[in-house]
């Protein structure tokens, strides 16, 4: 970068730093690899700018020969980095068939800006209540982060060094915000840790056996810094799952490296690929060599995987299936306590009576419910206001909604299921029940319990689909 270029970057809530190479929020500093930084500045420098795979690699590797697997890798790090969700990019976004652009609006300012300087929290003051924005994973330091059960018994079963664990539930339910402070704690406890996000892989990586494990060996190599590549062991002649198991093996948990929790988030993906039963089955063979292979470092291997879909609608041969094996936990709504408790920390909006309409309108949806309060809290509407603008397509939860709408008009049989739920009928079956559940629309124990999850949905599926 030249001397004239501005040495600091505003946006959103990020300021990025070039002259310290610094990334903070709000603040604080964001944690980020070399070449992470370096992708960072070289797409907020042309920010608005589509550029091509092959220059970013040029500039952020100029002296090395590297291929597009590694960059998507760092894609995938800063994404998660800037707490980007599968369904929202608001700062990188993948352009097909060219590469990647900085949408999000960049100011720059001057380096000797007074203002420039990182801030750090005061820790003689009780400071104000300090929102967020809503969306997303919910930050590790977070006030707004609520524990319920399955925390505690996520974080118990990593510690123990479980082989697999498995966290399932709806849409939205914070799935992801629970599987980062497993991670964490384990990070803390001497752990080594890696994450496989499969909603951030793209067609390409998804389209064989081979070149999933393939990308999944070289995001390991990346994230842990190993010494031997993917490429420089793998032998054509072994076959994908022989090839990456192996790779597992020797260098990810060989050679006395400490234990490695591998986080694998929305692995629902897999469940419609061909090739599914192939790669969870290699998973499950994992888990089985702790006992018919002792010698072998798999008990220094856990696996820790959150989804929503019902596994068994897509794994029929339960010997080949990693979820009927460890330790299988569900992460629910939260409870009317759970949600007093959050309006308690966003300063308590609403009164006694409001807690409980709120809590019949968007029962415990973990969105829905800190969309609600964030609105209340931070932008000062009263309860009234909200509740007579909830089911708008304007109103504050319109693009939640909206959402949730277009999903469903996507698959025609669905939508008439939950007309039909919406009038009072059971599910047809149990598999549109277990979709719909997993998708987040209904609740219920069964078929014939199945009800919207809340009144919210309800009031505006009605309006749409009636």
């Amino acid at each position: 970068m030249n001397q004239s270029s501005p040495q600091l970057y505003d946006f959103g809530h990020y300021r990025l730093d070039a002259g310290k190479r610094l990334l903070s929020r709000d603040g604080e500093i964001v944690p980020l690899k070399s070449k992470d930084l370096d992708l960072l500045l070289a797409l907020v420098e042309r920010s608005g700018q589509v550029l091509s795979k092959d220059d970013l690699m040029k500039q952020v590797w100029p002296d090395s020969l590297v291929e597009e697997g590694n960059l998507s890798v760092h894609i995938f790090a800063l994404r998660r980095a800037l707490g980007e969700t599968p369904e929202d990019h608001n700062f990188i976004v993948t352009v097909p068939g060219r590469g990647y652009s900085f949408v999000a609006e960049v100011r720059a300012v001057s380096g000797n800006s007074s203002n420039h300087l990182i801030r750090l929290p005061d820790p003689s003051a009780e400071s104000a209540v300090r929102f967020e924005p809503v969306g997303g994973a919910v930050p590790l330091d977070s006030r707004f982060y609520i524990e319920r059960n399955t925390d505690s018994e996520f974080r118990t079963a990593v510690t123990r060094r479980d082989s697999i664990v498995l966290v399932k539930g709806a849409r939205q339910v914070g799935k992801t915000s629970l599987l980062a402070r497993s991670l964490q704690q384990a990070r803390e406890a001497g752990a080594r840790v890696a994450l496989a996000d499969f909603q951030m892989f793209n067609a390409s990586h998804l389209n064989s056996a081979e070149s999933l494990l393939r990308m999944l060996a070289k995001s390991l190599a990346d994230q842990l810094e190993l010494a031997v590549l993917p490429d420089q062991s793998w032998d054509e002649e072994l076959g994908p799952s022989m090839n990456f198991s192996r790779y597992v093996r020797r260098e990810v948990l060989g050679n006395n490296h400490p234990p490695l929790v591998w986080g694998l988030d929305e692995v629902d993906r897999l469940f419609t690929c061909p090739f599914g039963s192939e790669v969870f089955g290699l998973f499950r063979s994992w888990h089985n060599a702790r006992s018919l292979d002792p010698a072998a470092p798999w008990t220094q291997l856990t696996l820790a995987m959150a989804y929503a879909t019902e596994a068994h609608l897509f794994i029929t041969d339960v010997h080949q299936s990693p979820f009927n094996v460890g330790t299988r936990l569900t992460l629910e709504d939260f409870t009317r306590e759970q949600v007093a408790e959050l309006d308690r920390r966003y300063g308590s909006p609403l009164s006694e009576t409001e807690l409980y309409e709120f809590f019949q309108l968007v029962g415990g949806h973990p969105y829905l419910v800190r969309c609600g309060l964030h609105e209340l809290a931070a932008r000062g509407a009263s309860f009234d206001e909200l509740k007579s603008k909830s089911d708008r397509d304007e109103g504050p939860f319109g693009d939640h909604l909206r959402r949730l709408l277009f999903s469903l008009n996507q698959d025609a049989e669905l939508r008439g299921v939950v007309r039909d739920v919406i009038e009072g009928q059971p599910c047809p079956s149990a598999e549109s029940f277990y979709r719909l559940r997993s998708a987040g629309v209904v609740v219920g124990n069964s078929a014939q319990s199945a009800r919207p999850r809340c009144l919210l949905y309800s009031n505006y599926l009605k309006q749409h689909l009636l």
